[in-house]
């Protein structure tokens, strides 16, 4: 994170900016880096970790359970763990079932963290200044699919950690996605607007916890949902939300709600296979054909 700016030149030239003693190069160990940043937190400060993949996270699990998510209740309130912990992960381009972890499915069941996937250059922007000002452990997902889109950001804003985004509104179908899968999905909408259908997307931002104010409302309107997600389909994000809008809004549904994620399967490292264990947009087109029918807007 330092000289080098990381993997993806994320904090490319900041030591120049602040200086080398708050761009603190670590050795590779993350069990060891997650506690002196856990640490750092505890004492006052407000550290960024950055894992350079966010599978290697694991090492750091028990940092990020025992100690981040725990040390406010276990400790009475006498300690808060103000940190964000960030990095990249998701499904890349032929990087190995290793590389293309999605770790929010491990993370989502530790009590006392908030989970926070950014998906454009504005929210990145935004959603990691909150961030950095909230007294909670935040874990913030960044795909690394998503380093290069290029966007418009404002100075001085900052977005609510817990607010989903409303990227398109429509009546007949709510789709709720993050992350990578909002671009997969709003290239499933235009051809599903040449169809005649007028479906409505809801970019979560929040993983834990959800938004469900913003969902509920939707729901009430469109009455079917379909839930996208890079994430595994068992005990995935997307299971978790899929019972939660059946205990919320079960008498509000047409239809059953609609799980369209990865695959059970390690992630491939051929092109071909890759793209078949994750959702495709042609995916979502024949999803929201068979949930919806006919179009209610024709």
């Amino acid at each position: 994170v330092g000289h080098y700016g990381g993997s993806y030149k994320v904090t490319y030239d900041l030591y120049k900016k602040y200086g080398d003693m708050r761009l603190l190069d670590t050795p590779i160990c993350e069990n060891g880096f997650m506690g002196m940043g856990i640490g750092a937190a505890m004492t006052g400060l407000r550290p960024i970790v950055e894992g350079m993949n966010m599978g290697f996270l694991l090492l750091a699990y028990n940092q990020i359970s025992n100690n981040a998510g725990m040390l406010h209740y276990t400790s009475g309130g006498q300690y808060k763990v103000p940190m964000v912990i960030r990095g990249p992960g998701g499904v890349g381009r032929q990087l190995g079932a290793e590389h293309s972890q999605r770790l929010e499915s491990y993370f989502q069941s530790i009590p006392g963290v908030q989970l926070v996937a950014c998906s454009t250059a504005a929210n990145a922007k935004a959603l990691l200044k909150s961030a950095i000002r909230s007294d909670n452990p935040i874990i913030f997902f960044e795909h690394v699919l998503l380093y290069n889109v290029k966007g418009e950001t404002k100075d001085g804003y900052y977005q609510p950690l817990e607010k989903a985004e409303m990227v398109r509104s429509g009546r007949d179908v709510t789709i709720l996605c993050y992350s990578r899968m909002r671009y997969v999905v709003m290239q499933a909408v235009a051809e599903l607007e040449k169809q005649g259908y007028d479906p409505e997307v809801i970019d979560l931002i929040s993983l834990k916890p959800f938004d469900m104010e913003a969902i509920t409302n939707s729901v009430k309107k469109t009455k079917r949902v379909i839930i996208v997600e890079e994430c595994m389909k068992t005990g995935g994000i997307g299971a978790s939300l899929s019972a939660t809008i059946n205990e919320s809004c079960f008498d509000d549904l047409d239809h059953q709600v609609v799980r369209l994620s990865s695959q059970d399967v390690p992630t491939a490292y051929a092109y071909e296979l890759e793209a078949a264990t994750i959702v495709q947009p042609e995916q979502v087109v024949a999803a929201v054909q068979r949930v919806v029918g006919t179009p209610v807007s024709a």
